[in-house]
């Protein structure tokens, strides 16, 4: 807990109790989740919490680049804690998401910034298609 306080402390946010627990549960799956799921998740350990403040926290989290918001294939954006470049694999039957690594995306920028000075903030790369759990069904 004093690592996650630590570290919205360096994008000076405000430590809260459930900004704590909100930016732990994300740090803690692989899921994708959205904010609903997030809210349900933890509504039972912070019966004070509303959905109001799980939006307003990840929308906080998200301008301070400590999560992505993820814009997939359904009508709700998911999170993800992991920061660092890489890809999604988007299952169209089931929904889930799977991390990636890419590991050209750095080159691109690279090569992209050397030929047009263009400096990329952010990418996000989705690959939609059907996970093999799907497939066995």
């Amino acid at each position: 807990m004093e690592k996650v306080s630590q570290k919205l402390k360096s994008k000076n946010l405000k430590v809260t109790t459930q900004r704590i627990a909100i930016y732990k549960f994300l740090l803690e799956t692989n899921t994708h989740p959205t904010a609903e799921i997030i809210y349900n998740n933890l509504k039972e350990f912070y019966p004070t919490m509303s959905i109001a403040t799980v939006y307003k926290t990840l929308t906080i989290f998200k301008n301070a680049n400590l999560i992505q918001e993820l814009s997939l294939n359904d009508s709700s954006f998911h999170y993800d804690a992991k920061t660092e470049f890489h890809s999604h694999l988007v299952c169209t039957c089931c929904n889930s998401v799977f991390d990636y690594n890419y590991s050209y995306i750095p080159n691109i920028k690279k090569d992209i910034f050397d030929k047009t000075e263009f400096s990329i903030e952010y990418t996000q790369l989705y690959f939609y298609g059907i996970c093999k759990n799907c497939k066995k069904h």
